[in-house]
């Protein structure tokens, strides 16, 4: 996912998007489209990763190769901005520590219990905690048809969670995956919330600060992991998917969306995020087999449909 739907944004990096074919660079709309593909590949990679790579372990190294990369990269940019990063630095300490270290964690270990296609359908509801967690912060008014797209999509969180059984909803016996993927979206959403009073610099410069922060609030939790002999090093697949994570999820996804906001504007650019729980389903079954049921269709429907019911219809 990412930080930087409701930003402004700064012209290509330097460097970074001359590279890239012209035709690619110019076509906004199928940045965001590889754009949602590498964020649905990234719940994915969390199962893939499962018995190659433990989750801190996973968590910590993403973050790790990023921070050898942007921040020399962007030197001169952070250099520039340095003042305001500072005087904002206990909030893009909050911020860096749940929207990417925990997020990215409790996706991780939610893997462990749940599939990918309940991780990337869980993810669809996002936007609704976003429109949540802006009320309790913000008073922003919520209509009836809001009111109505939130229940609706919790309800889909709850037919997802619960496996469409309502015998799992009666006794509360949901899988642990689930549940730390709800945490974990729950957590975004705040995130997501807390970036709108963000300090006034570019997106990817802010991108790099939290990634920063990322990194070193990481560490700890790896240092636990590694005490409470729970810590998978990397394999040869584990080294593959941190690569995927590394290039796709954390850099070229941002590059790319950043490119997209400039071209259509924020507001346009942020409706593609709901292809991420159209995606991960697809991914799933296409390259780990996994099965799709006739609740991750009702699931999915409600989710979306959530969504579509608060943004578009409330905000009419």
């Amino acid at each position: 996912m990412s930080p930087l739907s409701s930003v402004q944004t700064p012209p290509p990096v330097p460097g970074l998007s001359p590279g890239l074919p012209q035709r690619l660079w110019a076509n906004a709309y199928l940045l965001l489209t590889l754009t949602t593909l590498m964020w649905a590949g990234n719940a994915v990679a969390s199962r893939l990763a499962v018995g190659h790579v433990s989750p801190m372990a996973l968590t910590s190294l993403r973050w790790i190769f990023v921070c050898t990369v942007l921040p020399l990269l962007l030197r001169r940019e952070i250099a520039e901005h340095m003042p305001a990063l500072k005087a904002n630095w206990l909030k893009i300490l909050l911020l860096g520590s749940l929207g990417f270290t925990v997020f990215n964690a409790l996706m991780y270990l939610a893997a462990y219990s749940t599939t990918a296609i309940n991780i990337g359908i869980l993810q669809g509801s996002i936007p609704v905690f976003v429109l949540v967690g802006a009320f309790i912060a913000y008073r922003s008014p919520i209509g009836l048809l809001q009111a109505l797209g939130v229940a609706v999509t919790i309800l889909g969180v709850l037919v997802t969670a619960s496996r469409g059984d309502l015998a799992v909803l009666a006794d509360f016996s949901f899988v642990p995956g689930d549940l730390w993927m709800i945490i974990a979206c729950i957590f975004y959403a705040g995130y997501t919330v807390g970036i709108r009073t963000r300090p006034a610099v570019p997106g990817l410069v802010f991108f790099t600060a939290l990634a920063c922060v990322a990194c070193a609030v990481s560490l700890p939790l790896l240092a636990l992991e590694v005490a409470t002999g729970h810590v998978i090093w990397p394999t040869a697949q584990g080294w593959a998917i941190l690569a995927y994570v590394v290039i796709g999820p954390s850099i070229l996804s941002q590059l790319f969306f950043l490119r997209a906001v400039e071209l259509i504007g924020p507001g346009r650019a942020g409706v593609f995020v709901n292809l991420v729980p159209v995606f991960a389903p697809i991914l799933a079954v296409a390259i780990i087999g996994e099965q799709i049921a006739l609740y991750h269709g009702l699931a999915l429907a409600l989710v979306l449909g959530g969504i579509v019911i608060a943004e578009r219809l409330g905000r009419r």
